[in-house]
């Protein structure tokens, strides 16, 4: 019998109407992990090529990973994933609260979508059924009246629910999916895959946890780490995501008016520390969680804000604060509950209006476009005017809302110089210009500028150097370094980034990598090594890149935008950028370290190296420098 997961998967065909299980082999699960491997393996198999993301012949996957839903710290995050409706290729995004330990509970380790249903949707699983129900009343709803009213029909109150908002029905490029009403797999528009499926969301409950292979084992390791975190609180169990955001600003970490400005001097009046004195009434968690990150806020005015959708996350306070310019934390809160009630990413909606911000000012969109609204840096109430007509798809928020790419397309050549993105997808509230190798990493991540599975060099030092020595990283690497030494370490940590979404576990708990080895021996049973999780990561890598060659990606889009080229133009930053040379030099190591031709193609031995051989298929074949095997 297997430990920790239960060998089942649901398949959910949305155009007739029918459900069935599957169970793949034990080796499939070891292969894969699930998470984001589970994406890069089905979407790979069971899309074709030239697909719209939009159309029935995408599917739509949800996947917590093999240890998911055990009892320890970070074991409450899922993936979802599809092809993406805001790049085209490779899609997926993560989510941690209590939804993907509550599928495992419920019997199933992944769901798969396809087709679309003519009508309204939802399924509910529970205890190994599921059903499709009919969401005719449900649509249109804001996301927790949604929430409650399955949770009333079902007449269960801990129901746990993924869904999305009015944003994802109204196929915002931007939509995302939202667990548990402030949990959100944000990125790579995939609400809008659910949204175009005509499914609402996925309600579950479940009440026989996986057979574990040693208890005992796993509840050491939990209580010693749950310890440690009652002992040693970090800024993160006080504060959350986004303490002493001034800090960024002094060394132009901190993107400021579209990326373009080096000094945000209003920085600690948006930050976690400010949110915690002015508008923080508790902290939330996530499930058999000690570190407890999760801010709640509440406010009456200058506007009302609810605390079950949370608290803005440092992604958000850069967002819609310094790269809007706004200094307004009340207006920012109201940002983020916004984006929670709709169902929109907070990071892609407010790097676009940033961008359209910068577009305003330099009269490339005019007050006849943007309906009266006086959409420049700084302006607050434009910001959240502006957002409300994103989420909803009325006026000028109809184009911004498909994207900062897109909305650069249609607005001429002018515009797409101030377009800050990566494949499509805008970037996280981190910059390049300091940070070489988190730059060289939002040219390289299959979804586009990604943070999360990324390196931050800044933070190279300490507890994460230690943790590299696994790799024989002996040495430290200097800040300002894209070279050979840099690239290595790139290469480590995002595989090990990668590794934590197949897992499905958090990044924000202090498991160092020996441990993910043990957490995994514990809950399954097997005899794995690092080595073996570390191909798990490179293969998952590999599928990804042949999904965006399918998709008409190539390593012409593995680069920056413009804007990383030049300085700030104040600041920490003022006189340093992006070298274009160091960086296509960077970029050629990395395909040559991963095996991959001069082009970003992963080779056939690398493949069978993987044991992968089976994606060859799937590779373009003009790229093909094929040794007959």
């Amino acid at each position: 019998m297997p430990y920790g997961y239960n060998g089942k998967t649901l398949r959910v065909n949305l155009t007739d109407e029918t459900l069935r299980t599957e169970e793949p082999p034990e080796n499939w699960y070891r292969t894969y992990l699930g998470g984001m491997g589970a994406v890069a393996y089905h979407l790979l198999k069971e899309v074709p090529r030239g697909v719209d993301p939009l159309s029935p012949g995408n599917i739509f996957i949800m996947a917590p990973g093999v240890i998911s839903g055990a009892p320890f710290s970070g074991s409450g995050r899922n993936a979802v994933g599809g092809l993406s409706p805001l790049t085209g290729g490779f899609g997926e995004a993560d989510a941690g609260g209590y939804w993907g330990a509550e599928l495992k509970h419920a019997g199933f380790d992944q769901i798969i979508v396809e087709g679309a249903s003519e009508k309204p949707t939802w399924l509910w699983i529970e205890d190994g059924k599921a059903e499709i129900r009919d969401a005719s009343k449900l649509w249109g709803l804001e996301v927790a009246e949604c929430q409650d009213r399955m949770r009333e029909e079902l007449g269960d109150p801990r129901a746990k629910t993924a869904l999305i908002g009015p944003s994802g029905e109204n196929l915002s490029r931007l939509a995302c999916v939202i667990n548990d009403l402030n949990h959100v797999a944000g990125r790579s528009g995939t609400g809008a895959i659910m949204g175009s499926k005509r499914l609402k969301g996925v309600a579950v409950r479940g009440h026989n946890p996986p057979e574990l292979a040693d208890a005992d084992r796993l509840r050491e390791l939990a209580g010693r780490l749950a310890k440690q975190v009652r002992e040693n609180p970090s800024g993160l169990s006080v504060y959350g995501t986004g303490a002493a955001m001034d800090a960024g600003a002094q060394t132009g970490n901190l993107p400021t008016r579209n990326f373009r400005d080096g000094e945000f001097w209003e920085a600690s009046e948006i930050d976690a520390i400010a949110v915690k004195n002015k508008y923080r009434v508790g902290m939330g968690t996530c499930y058999a969680c000690a570190v407890a990150c999760k801010k709640e806020v509440k406010l009456e005015t200058p506007y009302k804000v609810e605390a079950r959708y949370g608290g803005p996350e440092y992604e958000t306070l850069g967002a819609f604060g310094s790269d809007c310019g706004v200094s307004d934390l009340a207006a920012i809160c109201k940002a983020n509950e916004l984006c929670q009630r709709y169902g929109i990413d907070t990071i892609g909606a407010g790097t676009t209006i940033a961008f359209a911000m910068e577009c305003y000012e330099e009269g490339i969109i005019t007050p006849e476009m943007t309906g009266g609204i006086d959409l420049r840096f700084g302006n607050a109430e434009a910001m959240l005017q502006t957002l409300e007509l994103m989420v909803k798809r009325e006026g000028i928020g109809d184009l911004l809302t498909e994207g900062t790419k897109r909305t650069a397309e249609k607005l001429g050549p002018d515009a797409e110089r101030f377009a800050v993105h990566v494949k499509g997808q805008e970037f996280p509230m981190h910059e390049p210009r300091l940070k070489r190798a988190l730059g060289l990493g939002y040219a390289l991540s299959p979804t586009g500028a990604d943070h999360q599975h990324n390196v931050h060099d800044t933070g190279l030092r300490g507890r994460a150097m230690e943790r590299l020595r696994a790799f024989g990283v002996l040495e430290p690497v200097a800040l300002e370094s894209l070279g050979g030494e840099k690239v290595r370490i790139y290469k480590y940590v995002s595989e090990m980034r990668i590794l934590t979404n197949c897992l499905a576990i958090c990044n924000f708990v202090p498991w160092d990598y020996n441990q993910y080895v043990e957490l995994l021996n514990a809950v399954t049973g097997w005899d794995t090594t690092l080595y073996e999780l570390a191909k798990v990561a490179q293969r998952t890598l590999a599928l990804a890149k042949i999904i965006n060659l399918r998709s008409g990606f190539t390593a012409a889009d593995d680069w920056l935008p413009p804007r990383m080229f030049t300085p700030q133009t104040s600041g920490a930053l003022s006189e340093t950028a992006v070298i274009p040379e160091e960086l296509r030099h960077a970029i050629d190591l990395y395909y040559e370290m991963m095996g991959w031709d001069p082009q970003g193609v992963p080779r056939l031995g690398t493949l069978h190296e993987l044991g992968i051989a089976w994606a060859e298929q799937y590779l373009p074949p003009a790229s093909a420098d094929r040794l007959v095997i």
